[in-house]
């Protein structure tokens, strides 16, 4: 895949994620509205929600997205977020506002803003597509954007009725409808369910692409300082890594995979830059014995050592011996070389 293909690649998931997330977000809305032209409104952007999805899902499909390693780990942490900003959603809007109204009318701002979002994502990957010649992922952004206009123009035309209603209910007592007969507490609770289900199978491939991906060479090095760049230090893999000291971080280093040793090099650089920790993870990085050895666990390593020439035995020698320095490993890798 050309470099222009994985950044179009790279905002097609995006926008799909975007469209995943946004159909659970509908789901808990339409629960809680009333029945009326607001709540059409709303059943009829989940549809096309869903047709935008899958239209996005599709082009991914013509591009062979799904059989690039990088791009499918992308795209499945893109897809991640989006079901946890559901299962994050969902139970909030049960209890923002002080009345059903107020609470629809909330939800309808908050739409606004998703769909100012949409509008701007379609902008910029209609505009990428143009620019590297790729005119069916254009069209098909300008279309969807378009329908993501419409509907913005949509909602807003909704919201001096249900500020109205507002009024009505908190300033003048007058409210027209209760959200608990709506059903929407388990209406939001099953869409709240459905979406943590979804998340937990999507987080169990993410698992397996992730893994398969890091047997391609590179692929776990540029994660790791991709993930370190961004991360936060509860995301590290050392534990109170700012209350340590250099050395007490040097100390830990030797037992820690490539990607985890890219993901402390970029966030070490980004906030203390300490150079004795650099340093010693700089004679730590370097190529595994096999692309996706930090991956796998003893057995494994074990495993293919017994096929293995010398060449290979003395090379995860060595490399165990700078890092885990786990017995089996080094005995195994020493038994090949005897035999060899």
């Amino acid at each position: 895949m050309s470099r222009s293909e994985q950044k179009i690649v790279q905002y097609l998931n995006e926008a799909h994620s975007t469209e995943q997330g946004l159909v659970r977000e509908l789901q808990s809305q339409i629960a809680m509205t009333p029945r009326g032209r607001y709540r059409s409104l709303l059943e009829t952007h989940l549809r096309e929600t869903r047709d935008h999805a899958e239209r996005l899902q599709a082009r991914l499909a013509d591009l062979d997205a799904g059989d690039n390693p990088l791009q499918a780990v992308a795209g499945t942490a893109q897809t991640i977020v989006g079901q946890a900003f559901a299962i994050a959603r969902a139970p909030l809007a049960l209890v923002r506002g002080s009345g059903g109204e107020e609470k629809v009318l909330k939800n309808a701002k908050d739409s606004c803003a998703a769909e100012a979002l949409e509008i701007a994502t379609y902008d910029a990957l209609e505009r990428l597509a143009r620019r590297v010649g790729d005119e069916e992922t254009a069209e098909l952004a300008a279309s969807i954007r378009a329908d993501e206009e419409k509907t913005l123009e949509r909602i807003r035309r909704e919201i001096p009725a249900l500020a109205d209603a507002v009024v009505r209910a908190d300033v003048r007592d007058d409210g027209t409808y209760d959200i608990a007969e709506t059903g929407a507490a388990d209406a939001v609770r099953e869409v709240a369910d459905k979406a943590k289900q979804t998340t937990r199978e999507t987080t169990s491939r993410a698992k397996r692409t992730t893994r398969q991906a890091r047997k391609v060479p590179g692929v776990a090095d540029a994660e790791g300082l991709v993930k370190g760049a961004v991360a936060s230090e509860e995301d590290l893999p050392i534990a109170d890594y700012g209350r340590l000291s250099a050395n007490q971080v040097v100390e830990k280093l030797s037992s820690l995979s490539q990607i985890d040793l890219a993901k402390i090099e970029a966030y070490e650089r980004k906030n203390q830059g300490r150079r004795t920790v650099l340093n010693r993870i700089d004679a730590l990085r370097g190529d595994e014995p096999w692309p996706g050895y930090d991956e796998e666990n003893v057995d494994e390593i074990v495993g293919r050592l017994r096929d293995a020439d010398d060449d290979v035995a003395r090379t995860v020698r060595d490399y165990e011996r700078a890092h885990k320095a786990r017995t089996s490993v080094l005995k195994a890798s020493e038994r090949e070389l005897a035999n060899a």
